[in-house]
């Protein structure tokens, strides 16, 4: 099927990010490190796989970590890759960013920092790798309101009723983004079946 042929159906059904699955040289230093740094906790993962992995979850999300042996230090994943923020990563929004910043110091992790500007918002940005040299990205992106370029009615209205300001010391973006869902969880309920 061409691209041009995909716009003429509708977008998949998807609910929300469930998991993301990562290679790992060692589950042992994996699991210790998301676990450890980033506050992941480990969940029961099916007995019927046939190979070495282990799941964590937090924060809405999922990681799985897959065992591969096949992994050499020569291969794509290096510790000492370097910090790119243009580079592939996965990124989680804090609630402090300069204890990010202060914590990786104190354990010794070397991080990028950088930060984004747009109309007046700063967004801080820390950047480091896991030990197979995925790099996390952690942020106050939350500082930025979500803000559809779609031409979905639903979220232009939901855009065109939020003054971008803290409200009550919740940041725009969440506040953007809660609307959001809001206006699709009622458009959801509006679906006949």
């Amino acid at each position: 099927m061409e691209i041009e042929e995909i716009g003429s159906f509708p977008p998949l059904p998807l609910l929300s990010l469930n998991h993301i699955s990562l290679l790992c040289r060692s589950l042992k230093t994996s699991i210790r490190f998301y676990e450890e740094i980033l506050g992941f906790i480990m969940i029961k993962r099916p007995a019927s796989f046939g190979f070495d992995g282990a799941w964590l979850f937090n924060y809405g999300v999922g990681i799985h970590l897959l065992k591969n042996s096949l992994i050499g230090a020569s291969d794509f994943l290096r510790e000492s890759r370097p910090l790119n923020p243009k580079d592939n990563h996965i990124s989680f929004q804090c609630t402090d960013i300069g204890l990010v910043k202060r914590r990786l110091k104190e354990m010794g992790i070397e991080h990028a920092k950088s930060t984004v500007e747009d109309s007046g918002i700063k967004v801080d940005q820390v950047f480091f790798h896991d030990p197979d040299g995925y790099m996390i990205e952690i942020c106050n992106c939350e500082n930025l309101p979500v803000l559809p370029l779609s031409s979905s009615t639903s979220f232009k209205d939901v855009a065109k009723t939020i003054a971008c300001q803290n409200v009550g010391g919740v940041p725009c973006g969440l506040l953007v983004e809660s609307m959001m869902m809001e206006s699709l969880s009622m458009e959801m309920l509006n679906i006949s079946f």
